[in-house]
């Protein structure tokens, strides 16, 4: 198989069809490519967008005859299933078909999946997202690729779909490495918002004015930009949710552990988000920060 071997209409397989994954398919669906889809609840493999796709009964069925299979799941499990469990995918892919997984995992595994369909000679690419379920929709995310760059070449028609800003940062598992840095940069911008989201409220300051006057300064950031309002409103609607970075910032954590460094901002970071899980806000919005710290006694705006 060539280069350009999966330019649309290429048949794909598509597994994981949750905040992200579900508009990442639609895109790739109006882009021409025959989708064959598999998701844990079935329930999104009959979205109308994707009218045309065909459902899979397994990631098995989905992956046959595919030259491209695309993971987008929640953890380390989910990936070893969708390739080895019953029903796996790993069973099925073609020879010299390519896996994109775009999941956020530990390098290791990423590393460990490679070496394994390889066995069955299948490449396998890394390539987790950032930029929410906005980027997914719009097909505007940042995909971190960690393989050969045979590989990346190959996927880029794809990538190219679903992410405005395609990035190579060496062999496989280095794009988990840098997604999990990304991931620190989350918890210490959204904990920042959300602690000056609390304070200006306290302080009674008209918060809208506020953001609007700060969001373009020195302070600015896209969580002040995107979910300072999100805070506000005391309503998280989802874009990355809060027990899935919770998960990530262990990744990053325990990588920032195996070169002894500590990192005090993502540990407290952690914590909290640990709190706001126990008090049943894991499916919320990472921005649900903004509940680890008292509400104003009432939402008057000082004059």
């Amino acid at each position: 198989m060539t280069g350009s071997d999966l330019t649309s209409p290429a048949p794909l397989a598509f597994v994981g069809l949750g905040a992200l994954g579900l508009p990442m398919a639609i895109n790739l669906h109006r882009a021409g490519y025959p989708l064959r889809l598999h998701t844990r609840s079935r329930e999104a493999e009959r979205h109308p967008d994707l009218a045309g796709a065909l459902p899979c009964a397994s990631p098995a069925a989905a992956a046959t005859d595919c030259r491209a299979l695309v993971l987008c799941v929640s953890d380390d499990a989910a990936v070893e299933a969708v390739l080895w469990g019953a029903g796996g995918a790993g069973s099925t892919l073609p020879a010299g078909s390519l896996v994109i997984d775009c999941s956020t995992i530990r390098p290791n595994t990423a590393q460990a999946m490679a070496q394994r369909l390889a066995e069955r000679d299948v490449r396998y690419l890394d390539a987790p997202v950032t930029g929410g379920t906005e980027g997914a929709r719009a097909g505007s995310l940042t995909v971190l690729c960690g393989g050969a760059e045979a590989d990346l070449e190959r996927a880029q028609p794809v990538l190219e779909v679903l992410g405005s800003a395609i990035h190579h940062f060496g062999a496989v598992g280095a794009g988990q490495q840098v997604k999990a840095i990304n991931q620190v940069l989350v918890a210490g911008s959204y904990a920042a918002v959300a602690e000056a989201v609390a304070l200006g409220q306290h302080l009674r300051l008209p918060m809208e004015q506020v953001v609007a006057a700060l969001r373009h300064g020195a302070a600015g950031s896209w969580a002040l930009t995107h979910r300072a309002g999100a805070m506000l409103a005391d309503h998280y609607p989802l874009g990355f949710k809060l027990a899935l970075h919770h998960k990530d910032l262990a990744i990053a954590l325990d990588a920032a552990a195996g070169v002894g460094l500590e990192l005090p901002i993502s540990r407290r970071v952690q914590a909290m988000e640990a709190a706001l899980m126990a008090d049943g806000w894991g499916e919320a919005d990472v921005s649900a920060l903004r509940r680890s710290l008292p509400q104003p006694p009432d939402n008057e705006v000082r004059a």
